[in-house]
């Protein structure tokens, strides 16, 4: 088995938004949470059509994972909240630097995790300390709001971390993370019949994003070369069951009678959430790009993570999620991580 790695993860800089798949995971998202019966269909609605477009904006920046991750602390919580970790990111943007102008300020190339900047010492050296959050830009709208753990709305992610940052070394500060993209509100208890269901939606829009980015993949910047011909088969085949508003019976009965269509789409999703670093295990970080747009709109998100980690070692390993989805475990393949 893999050997963990640390979870200590670097800030990745990120492309433009239109060529992120994460983004076009959290588009096609729409289409996935209105299939869930409990769930009000968001196309039915322009206005908050808007507002879901705009948070998946957001959650598109979900990716760069943070310098640093504080181990979790198993606890006791209430109903409707989440504990877990979700370091979100903002897109870092590359700055063209001069080497004299470098050399007046060593803050240009000197790189803080999220809730710090970088200032100078006596020594004139570059220095992380943690920002105040007055000097955030104030927030566009409430679909930059974010919900921390500790059930407290923050103004945008910037808000969040430079408070976290200022109770660094506190048991508070120890334990708040950000749990979710948007404002707080109350998040159900998730039944166990409505955790066995959400695999079987789940693996159905796993599927159709996989078809989708083949189908948008004109200049080869979604899938690669592998990917595409795995997935050209699944596009091809005249079985595949068409994208829709389908009964959880016709989605398990497609998933019985179709099921190598669902292999690689698992797959895949591993392979682009574990990243910071790849070795084979998902942390809470590495989730977060997925989960923190999905808690508000699938209350059972955090149970079924929870859950897929069977061993309780706060890590999912492949073969864990791939089980979480009903992949066998003779079909269980590291190399259709490509």
């Amino acid at each position: 088995m893999l050997e963990k790695a640390s979870d200590d993860k670097p800030a990745a800089a990120q492309g433009h938004h239109e060529k992120n798949p994460f983004l076009l995971l959290y588009v096609h998202r729409t289409e996935f949470v209105s299939r869930h019966a409990i769930q009000v269909k968001l196309r039915l609605n322009p206005k908050m059509r808007v507002w879901i477009v705009f948070l998946l904006c957001l959650a598109g920046k979900a990716l760069a994972a943070p310098a640093e991750e504080e181990p979790v602390i198993d606890e006791q919580v209430e109903v409707g909240s989440n504990p877990v970790q979700v370091e979100t990111g903002e897109f870092d943007e590359a700055i063209e630097v001069v080497e004299d102008v470098a050399a007046e300020n060593p803050c240009l190339n000197h790189h803080c995790k999220k809730g710090k900047v970088c200032e100078l010492d006596e020594n004139n050296e570059p220095m992380c300390v943690c920002q105040d959050p007055l000097t955030c830009p104030a927030p566009v709208g409430e679909f930059e709001h974010v919900c921390g753990t500790d059930n407290k709305t923050y103004d945008s992610s910037c808000h969040f971390f430079a408070t976290k940052c200022a109770l660094e070394g506190t048991k508070k500060g120890h334990k708040l993370h950000l749990d979710y993209i948007g404002p707080c509100k109350y998040i159900p208890a998730c039944l166990e019949n409505e955790l066995g269901e959400f695999p079987l939606r789940m693996r159905d829009w796993l599927k159709n994003v996989m078809v989708t980015l083949y189908e948008r993949d004109e200049d080869n910047n979604l899938l690669n070369e592998k990917q595409k011909l795995r997935v050209k088969k699944i596009f091809e085949n005249e079985k595949r069951l068409q994208a829709g508003d389908h009964s959880l019976d016709l989605l398990a009965l497609d998933f019985e009678k179709n099921y190598n269509m669902y292999i690689f789409p698992v797959h895949w999703q591993f392979g682009q959430l574990d990243q910071h670093p790849s070795d084979g295990f998902l942390s809470h970080t590495e989730l977060s790009p997925l989960r923190a747009p999905l808690i508000p709109m699938e209350h059972c998100t955090t149970s079924f993570f929870e859950a897929c980690d069977a061993d309780q070692d706060k890590y999912i390993a492949l073969e864990e999620w791939a089980s979480c989805f009903g992949i066998k475990d003779q079909d269980i393949d590291k190399d259709l991580i490509v």
